[in-house]
């Protein structure tokens, strides 16, 4: 089972203290359409590689579109040991639906 957050359930944490780190796994372009304030922004084909570039005790959210890439790369970097991982179930669409209708859907 994968661990997830839910939109408004970011956004409640995002205005916390303690802030998750956001990784956006989806490729450049999308990143004109949408997007978070994010930490990292590291396309899911690259994850395997860029490794280096992310703090394995990190609270992580991972983002993408819908929440299908970004389930792959929760489950990824938990198998790798990672310990706080989460998908944002539903993803950026998800985001522009129940937390901010600025952000473009697509």
């Amino acid at each position: 089972m994968i661990p997830i957050v839910t939109p408004q359930q970011l956004a409640e944490e995002l205005k916390s203290e303690h802030k998750p780190v956001l990784l956006d796994v989806r490729e450049a372009h999308e990143l004109a359409v949408s997007k978070l304030d994010i930490d990292h922004h590291i396309p899911l084909g690259e994850l395997p590689s860029r490794l280096s570039e992310l703090d394995p005790n990190a609270d992580i959210v991972i983002v993408c579109r819908s929440g299908a890439r970004s389930g792959r790369a929760t489950e990824f970097l938990l198998s790798l040991g990672f310990r706080s991982v989460r998908n944002l179930s539903s993803g950026m669409n998800g985001w522009s639906r129940d937390v901010d209708s600025s952000v473009q859907m697509y």
